[in-house]
């Protein structure tokens, strides 16, 4: 294998993915919704597409001009934070179109090619909220606990035609732009909550073991490479933590 095709790869995450890939030898296709804010080295190995993973003709659009590639890596995602009562429910359509559908949409375009060239591996990028009982985070959990079923199930499918399906589960990484994404926590907190809600966010504020970015990418390399059948690979130490508590 040595071209990976990475969804959301304009910060964070993919971004990382990206890089490391790239430093590593590998042809990579790193797309994303805007590509002017990409910030990527300029190489023969390092190409930027357009794809919005909400968007039918944008994902069969990229996919097109990518050409062959070994591994997709579905990273693209927007985080949710807030009481569940708070948030309406176009916000909570709006996560799973793009945590959930989005990653549905893209494997679902991706896996005829995969096996037409006869293999090919598909990672779907999670998060260690599955591992846990977490707080605030019901939308958002809902909508990677979707992911991590579809994948578990997708694997026993593609691995009858030669394919593999594997799950990496990010810990808290707080120098992504995760906060960004879910706008002003603010508007889905509600005052009945306050004290608990006003706990759990100074929780998250003050917590010692944190993943990077840097963490991310390496997990994906690994699962890239495993040869054991391993279908879930934790990463960062807050991540691998839980996962081992379980």
């Amino acid at each position: 294998m040595n071209t990976i095709l990475i969804t959301g790869a304009s910060s964070g995450y993919g971004r990382e993915t990206a890089l490391y890939f790239h430093e590593q030898g590998w042809n990579v296709i790193a797309t994303m919704r805007n590509p002017s804010a990409a910030d990527l080295p300029e190489s023969e190995r390092m190409r930027v597409l357009q794809l919005d993973v909400t968007d039918p003709d944008s994902i069969s659009a990229a996919l097109g001009a990518a050409g062959p590639f070994d591994v997709l890596v579905n990273n693209a995602g927007i985080g949710a934070v807030g009481i569940f009562e708070a948030m309406t429910m176009e916000r909570v359509r709006r996560i799973f179109e793009t945590n959930t559908f989005g990653v549905m949409a893209v494997t679902h375009a991706a896996v005829p090619l995969l096996r037409a060239q006869g293999s090919g591996l598909v990672i779907n990028v999670t998060s260690s909220v599955v591992l846990g009982h977490m707080p605030l985070v019901s939308v958002y959990k809902a909508s990677k606990m979707a992911v991590e079923g579809f994948t578990a199930s997708l694997a026993l499918e593609l691995e009858a035609v030669g394919l593999e399906a594997k799950i990496v589960q990010p810990g808290y990484c707080p120098t992504t732009r995760f906060a960004a994404n879910v706008g002003p926590v603010d508007e889905f907190l509600l005052e009945p909550y306050s004290a608990f809600s006003d706990k759990i966010l100074g929780e998250f504020a003050h917590q010692e073991a944190v993943t990077t970015e840097r963490h991310i990418a390496e997990a994906v390399w690994r699962a890239a490479h495993d040869t054991t059948g391993q279908l879930r690979f934790p990463a960062g130490p807050d991540s691998v933590s839980m996962a081992q508590a379980r």
